[in-house]
């Protein structure tokens, strides 16, 4: 899809922040920043003082939970779409210019703050999301998986997922965890949290030329663009054996004229089974290469793109004329009208993968 088919006809950009449920009248600009890195959004906003009366300085001052919806338009306000819903973490006033300053992250916050000394060695990874979820009054979009988040694949003895170190552990730490080791992605958007297998978007990529933009970097990384091995090292505490994983992606680096070996990365993690092992490798391997190109884009700002699209870029005339995955999406929308958006997106060059079967590096019948 062309990203000209997703603006429309008439650019006018609008600002409306709501706050605690009000819609703030003195909102001058915002910032929102979206990223697929396991992490918050965040956002900030000026407020001008003076012009909703009860917002006042005295408001901001004292309020002790400040919920914000920021919001943008882009058709004059004849519709507005909501970019961030999320707690106010920092309020800094300033009365001389007559101004407020709001920083905070989404409604992720509140999972990454709940500490969790729990165990859930009964139930399924998405029965905990789910659990999660409502206890942050979440709406839960969650795909169902079965099995038991604390059995072993093949031995079948129950482990909690929670050790003595659990008091460092948080409710968001728990969820990562679990949704690596299923294959998930996890986020949450507006009030609802998502626990679902990462989007494959590949058909519903956004076209982008250099015409569509105000400013476009290309970035290779040489050493990426090589062979790359990922190594995956477990063992079996009750069989007293290890095995090693394999997963390479064939690239067109200076390794292919010197015969020079790939780049390898290992890993090691106890008490996997060798097919788990391999898809630990081959996600590794995935999260690596896709370092490998990467695009800056500084252009008019859009609703519709997020940071789980993907981009098709076209008209360069080089081999970046590919699809990238987003990483991070900065919007900043200013109330005379300007908004304009910053995106980093990142992806590998065509590879070839391929993977061997688990190797026997040590055992004993100790």
């Amino acid at each position: 899809m062309p990203l000209n088919d997703l603006a429309p006809a008439t650019r006018a950009p609008r600002l409306r922040v709501i706050a605690n449920g009000q819609i703030v009248a003195g909102a001058m600009e915002a910032e929102v920043v979206c990223n697929n890195y396991y992490a918050a959004d965040r956002f900030n906003a000026a407020i001008a003082l003076g012009i909703d009366t009860w917002a006042a300085a005295s408001f901001w001052a004292s309020e002790p939970d400040i919920l914000l919806d920021i919001q943008f338009s882009v058709d004059g306000g004849a519709s507005f779409t909501s970019l961030v819903q999320g707690a106010v973490d920092q309020v800094s006033v300033d009365p001389t210019l007559g101004l407020v300053h709001l920083d905070g992250r989404d409604l992720t916050a509140s999972l990454i703050e709940a500490r969790t000394q729990e165990t859930f060695a009964n139930r399924t990874s998405s029965e905990i999301a789910s659990l999660l979820a409502g206890r942050h009054e979440l709406t839960a979009h969650v795909l169902p998986t079965t099995t038991p988040v604390g059995r072993y694949y093949q031995s079948e003895h129950d482990r909690i997922t929670l050790n003595q170190f659990s008091r460092a552990t948080t409710e968001w730490d728990l969820l990562v965890y679990l949704a690596r080791h299923e294959g998930f992605d996890v986020f949450v958007q507006g009030r609802a949290l998502y626990f679902q297998p990462a989007a494959q978007a590949a058909d519903m990529a956004v076209s982008l030329r250099p015409s569509d933009v105000i400013d476009l970097k290309l970035e290779r990384s040489l050493t990426l663009a090589r062979d790359i091995e990922v190594l995956v090292k477990s063992w079996n505490s009750r069989q007293n054996s290890a095995f090693v994983q394999r997963a390479r992606a064939s690239g067109r680096g200076r390794d292919k004229q010197t015969g020079g070996s790939p780049q390898r990365y290992v890993f090691v993690q106890p008490n996997l089974t060798p097919d788990d092992a391999l898809k630990l490798a081959r996600r590794k391997l995935a999260e690596l290469t896709r370092h490998e190109r990467c695009i800056r884009i500084t252009m008019p700002g859009e609703l519709a793109l997020s940071a789980r699209s993907m981009i098709a870029l076209e008209g360069t005339g080089t081999e970046f004329d590919q699809t990238y995955y987003i990483d991070v999406i900065e919007r900043r929308l200013w109330r005379d009208g300007g908004l304009i958006q910053h995106i980093l997106a990142r992806n590998t060059s065509p590879r070839t993968e391929t993977t061997t079967p688990s190797d026997a590096t040590e055992g004993s019948n100790g």
